[in-house]
């Protein structure tokens, strides 16, 4: 622009190509584009070719390839593993089209494709899609409309446990030095039972002892002395849960409390999973316990602090395979 303004002026060619350090055919270039295309002539372009232009893999065989890493695990396909990486899409592409990429080269059709490297979510193969369409599409949807009806409250429970060995967490060090954090050698436990709403309530019991049918027992004993209606409770298929003695103490109270049971094999479906993942990543922020009283006692503070939480009780709905829970009714509770 300024070459072209001292042009402009009246300036010779070669003048101007001097004081500005530039070749006498630069300076005549871009008078050239300015006498075409004005001011817009001039703006820089990106050089090169532009995105997507000569591919190799046609736009088509893009979208093949992209779908088969969306909905299959390579061990589908006929290569080894259940997790994608560069190489093996590498792999993949040459087993179809005959094509070889470079690592680097994969990559970024990954990134045009908006594919990211992520942590996967585990599901067990004994998993039965079918229980959990019908969960979806009818089982959830029955109790949802039998709570509002009786005027009763839905629950999702679960039962954890924390060990004194697996609250480690994290630190920052220098590079190849690992830091050390002094801890307890001795190996100790203790279990917790809760249950969450989406009115953001949120009730629990720690115990020590292994969690069997009389722990449950004393937990719904306890669960239903905070209410005046109906539970609706939502678990999952422990032995404990569908023990005789579980049976037998619902069906003295069968007014007061009502037990339903997720698919086989389906945490996920459960948002009081979301409170156990959440109290294990809390604990090493405060994990100083030395025996296991004192652990019990940690617990049961993460667990006091949430109630006093509710709206992050409430946000472990929130959760994407949870979420259904809200969706579906987001008026009743």
């Amino acid at each position: 622009m300024l070459a072209v303004s001292a042009l402009v002026e009246g300036r010779d060619r070669v003048e101007v190509a001097a004081l500005f350090k530039v070749s006498v055919k630069a300076v005549d270039n871009w008078w050239a584009k300015w006498q075409a295309g004005g001011r817009d002539a001039l703006l820089s372009r990106p050089r090169g070719r532009r995105v997507g232009e000569h591919q190799v893999l046609s736009e088509a065989e893009q979208a093949a390839v992209r779908q088969a890493v969306l909905d299959h695990v390579p061990s589908d396909v006929g290569l080894s593993g259940q997790l994608w990486t560069r190489g093996q899409i590498g792999e993949l592409v040459f087993k179809l089209y005959g094509v070889r990429f470079t690592e680097p080269g994969v990559g970024k059709y990954l990134k045009r494709w908006g594919l990211t490297f992520q942590r996967p979510d585990k599901r067990a193969v004994e998993q039965d899609a079918e229980a959990v369409r019908v969960w979806h599409e009818e089982t959830w949807p029955a109790i949802r409309a039998r709570a509002k009806a009786e005027n009763g409250e839905v629950l999702f429970g679960d039962q954890v446990g924390v060990r004194s060995d697996q609250v480690t967490g994290r630190t920052w060090g220098a590079k190849g030095t690992t830091p050390i954090v002094r801890r307890t050698g001795n190996r100790f436990s203790v279990n917790a039972m809760s249950a969450i709403s989406t009115r953001g309530r949120m009730h629990f019991m720690v115990f020590t002892e292994s969690f069997d049918a009389k722990v449950m027992c004393r937990f719904l004993v306890r669960l239903v002395g905070h209410f005046d209606r109906k539970i609706h409770l939502i678990v999952d298929r422990h032995s404990a849960h569908r023990s005789k003695t579980v049976r037998a103490w619902l069906a003295d109270h069968q007014d007061q409390i009502e037990l339903h049971f997720l698919p086989s094999y389906s945490p996920e479906l459960n948002p009081d999973e979301l409170v156990n993942a959440d109290l294990k990543r809390s604990l090493p922020h405060t994990h100083r316990a030395r025996n296991q009283a004192e652990l019990a006692a940690e617990t049961r503070r993460f667990f006091h602090r949430r109630q006093r939480q509710p709206h992050i009780v409430r946000g472990y709905f929130g959760g994407p395979h949870v979420r259904y829970v809200l969706d579906e009714n987001p008026l009743s509770f």
